[in-house]
């Protein structure tokens, strides 16, 4: 499964902590950048898998499983900490799932939107595997 746990440096203080993302935490060069919030309970998200995008996902609020896939596998994790990302390769399927009250997925992406990229038929996803 092409996923790792990212650790993002934070800098800890009485008043409050700050996580710091910079060129050398994301392994590679950040060209979009956005996140999902109001999103009820009962919502899935993601569906989808891409050709070359990777992204790192992280809770900056709440807490989400994202449920991975890889044709063969499937894995579950669950983000709750601002200060860890899931790193998601290409070629994996996705699904944002059980979202806590208030939870926010802010979502880091090697490149620009591009729906050419995407697959978002699990079996046509299946297809692309072989």
């Amino acid at each position: 499964m092409n996923s790792t746990i990212i650790e993002i440096p934070k800098i800890e203080n009485s008043l409050g902590n700050i996580a710091v993302i910079e060129n050398d935490v994301i392994p590679f060069e950040i060209k979009r950048v956005y996140y999902l919030f109001d999103i009820p309970s009962y919502a899935k998200r993601g569906g989808h898998s891409h050709r070359n995008l990777q992204q790192v996902l992280i809770a900056i609020s709440g807490s989400f499983d994202v449920v991975l896939k890889d044709g063969i596998t499937v894995k579950t994790i669950t983000l709750n900490k601002p200060d860890k990302g899931l790193m998601i390769d290409s070629n994996t399927w996705r699904e944002l799932q059980n979202f806590s009250s208030g939870a926010v997925c802010l979502v880091l992406a090697s490149d620009v939107f591009d729906e050419a990229d995407y697959i978002r038929d699990y079996d046509a996803f299946l297809e692309s595997l072989q």
